[in-house]
C-alpha cells in the first residue's frame, strides 16, 4: 500500500503548500508514490488515516495546540513545512509588541472577538521529525525530503551557510552592493535565491548549527554596519529565537 500523507496549516499564507501544487508535472510522480488523504489547497476530500503529516504555519492561538497535538498523535512522521512552522517566521514579529495592542491594531473594535498568544514554531508544542525550511520552501528540496522519507532515510538538510551557495553561483556579495545580508549565518539549501537576484538574505531558512557570530560581526564592521542595524533584519524571520533568549 502507498504511504498516506496529509497537509495541514496553521497561521501562515499557505505559500509553501502552493509550492507543492506548483510542482505540476513532478507532482504526478509524488501522487504515484503516495496516497494524499488531506490537502485543502488541492482537494476537497479528506481522511484521517495518514502516516506522514506536513504542517505549515506557526502556532498563534490556544485552540491551535490541541489540534496540533492530535495531528502529532496520528502521524508516524511529522514534517514542519516552511519558515512559519520551522522557526516561527514573520508571525513572531507580533511577539515584540503588547498582545492587546496588536489585536486592536489588526481587528479594531472587534479585537476581543479574537484570541491570540505569542507566535511560535510547531516544535515548541510537539516533537518534529523533519524540517523543510524556507519562505517559501524550495520545490526541489520538498521532493528530496519526500523521496528520503519513502526510502526510510533521514533527509539531508544543509548545515552550511548561504554564502557557500553564493560563491558557487558566482554572485557579487550583497554587502558589496550596500545592503545587509544574513547569508553568513543562515542555513543554505535555497540555491541563494535572494542574493542571486541582488536582494539580501533575510534568514528565512533559520540559523546554521553553531553560527559563527564573531565572523558575522566582523563582516558588519568591515562594511560599516552595527549589530543593532542587523537585529531588525534578524527579527523578520528569527523573532521567536530572539524573543526566547
Amino acid at each position: 500500500m502507498k504511504p498516506k500523507i496529509a497537509f495541514f496549516d496553521f497561521a501562515c499564507c499557505e505559500g509553501c503548500q502552493l509550492q507543492v501544487v506548483n510542482l505540476e508535472a513532478e507532482m504526478l510522480d509524488v501522487i504515484g508514490a503516495v496516497d494524499i488523504v488531506q490537502f485543502r489547497e488541492a482537494m476537497t476530500e479528506k481522511r484521517d488515516d495518514y502516516a506522514i503529516a506536513f504542517v505549515e504555519g506557526s502556532i498563534t492561538r490556544e485552540r491551535d495546540i490541541p489540534r496540533l497535538k492530535k495531528i502529532r498523535e496520528q502521524a508516524a512522521i511529522l514534517v514542519a513545512l516552511g519558515a512559519c512552522a520551522t522557526i516561527g517566521g514573520v508571525n513572531c514579529l507580533k511577539n515584540f509588541q503588547p498582545s492587546d495592542e496588536v489585536r486592536k491594531y489588526v481587528y479594531g473594535e472587534r479585537a476581543d472577538w479574537y484570541e491570540t498568544l505569542a507566535a511560535r514554531p510547531i516544535d515548541a508544542v510537539v516533537p518534529v521529525d523533519c524540517y523543510i525550511h524556507g519562505c517559501p520552501i524550495h520545490k526541489g528540496e520538498f521532493l528530496k525530503v519526500v523521496k528520503a522519507l519513502l526510502m526510510g532515510k533521514k533527509p539531508e538538510i544543509p548545515t552550511y551557510p548561504v554564502c557557500v551557495e553564493c560563491k558557487r553561483a558566482g554572485n557579487v556579495c550583497i554587502f558589496e552592493l550596500g545592503m545587509t545580508c544574513l547569508g553568513p549565518v543562515t542555513r543554505a539549501g535555497c540555491g541563494a535565491w535572494c542574493p542571486t537576484y541582488q536582494d539580501n538574505c533575510a534568514g528565512c531558512r533559520g540559523l546554521i548549527p553553531d553560527p559563527n557570530t564573531n565572523a558575522e560581526k566582523e563582516v558588519l564592521k568591515k562594511y560599516g554596519l552595527t549589530v543593532e542595524e542587523a537585529i531588525g533584519q534578524f527579527r523578520i524571520f528569527l523573532g521567536y529565537s530572539e524573543a526566547a533568549k
